[in-house]
């Protein structure tokens, strides 16, 4: 298995960060096998979704309403709400394993590989990428 880590700057509000073009680089000229896309964080997940025809900010809005940013959660360091980023990874898990063929990504026309932060109070996230030859 090969593996490479990457730190993406997400700054101070939510949000879907497309990894996709990072992905297939990394896999690229590798033949058949699995990308492995982890990131090793307590409140930030991959999600694998269509990009820029609204979806991304439809999913920050969906779990805006399933996760509202008050003062419900018990884990309450951080900025109002912060505890909502630690349940998250529930919903939005911190990883995704998508097909790799003949060193191209098997990705769906309209599939993108995406981090989903909705922790303000970290602005830098780091995503593991991990190949796994055939």
């Amino acid at each position: 298995m090969d593996s490479q880590t990457t730190t993406y700057r997400t700054g101070d509000r939510e949000r879907v960060l497309d990894l996709t073009e990072d992905c297939a680089s990394f896999v690229a000229g590798r033949g058949d096998g699995l990308l492995h896309v982890f990131v090793p964080h307590a409140t930030a997940g991959i999600a694998i979704l269509e990009t820029g025809a609204g979806s991304d900010d439809d999913l920050l809005a969906a779990l805006r309403d399933l996760l509202p940013a008050d003062d419900r959660w018990r884990h309450r360091h951080g900025s109002p709400g912060h505890g909502r980023s630690h349940v998250m990874p529930a919903l939005v898990p911190p990883y995704a394993t998508v097909p790799v063929l003949d060193g191209r990504l098997a990705l769906g026309t309209w599939q993108s590989i995406c981090l989903v932060d909705l922790n303000v109070d970290n602005p830098e996230r780091e995503v593991r990428l991990s190949f796994l030859a055939g």
